[in-house]
């Protein structure tokens, strides 16, 4: 398949005709309608400070239905330990930064450039990017962002300061979905870490079919706090 480019007419080409590696399309702009129209196209922006704007849809895609989490023993004792204040949208710009600047082991690097920062915090100022905080003491040790949609959530990035706290802003977020009957997070690449929290690989049709029919539901606008 070709990697198509973009130019500055707001669409895209099919998911299914992406690369193996899930490369779509190259150029285009971070502008709110096209990002909101790419992850209603199960597409997303991935790429580097160096790179122009790289568009993916990945085959195949890894989401954890909420109804299905599963949170280790271990995980759950630090989550009842007490001593973390969980909050949502209290902190975006923070959150996102953090995300960006926070290593991770084994990464060099980040693909959350400037332009990417603006692009969310104004899907945010929007109502349609939202964050979740973990504090300790009023200092923020983790957190997670991404965008909702009907009923899904494409996960962004998520970022700890200490021990478990990515994955207690993770396993927060989709207990909140839970609570509100959310039919999945996209959590985009597959990843061991997320599949012992109960995440599953989907092929990328079949993906694209749940998307469709849960945009049909009405998005949750607004601050999530």
């Amino acid at each position: 398949m070709p990697v198509y480019r973009l130019d500055d007419s707001l669409r895209f080409p099919p998911a299914s005709h992406a690369e193996p590696d899930g490369l779509l399309a190259v150029g285009g702009d971070l502008r709110p309608e096209r990002l909101i129209l790419a992850y209603a196209s199960g597409i997303f922006p991935w790429y580097s400070e160096e790179d122009p704007i790289l568009w993916y849809s990945p085959d195949p895609r890894m989401v954890i239905r909420p109804k299905r989490l599963h949170v280790p023993r271990r995980l759950e004792r630090r989550i009842r330990g007490g001593g973390l204040v969980i909050s949502f949208d209290q902190a975006f710009e923070e959150v996102i930064s953090a995300c960006a600047i926070v290593p991770r082991r084994g990464e060099d690097g980040t693909w959350i450039t400037d332009a990417m920062i603006e692009a969310y915090v104004e899907l945010h100022r929007r109502g349609i990017a939202h964050s979740l905080e973990v504090r300790r003491g009023g200092a923020l040790v983790g957190g997670i962002y991404g965008l909702s949609l009907g009923g899904f959530f494409a996960g962004e990035s998520m970022f700890r300061k200490e021990a478990d706290a990515s994955k207690i802003a993770l396993v927060s977020l989709v207990r909140r979905l839970a609570d509100w009957d959310f039919d999945f997070l996209d959590c985009q690449l597959p990843a061991a870490h997320l599949g012992r929290l109960g995440a599953e690989e989907v092929p990328r049709d079949l993906y694209l079919a749940r998307l469709e029919r849960t945009l049909l539901r009405k998005t949750r606008k607004g601050p999530w706090s």
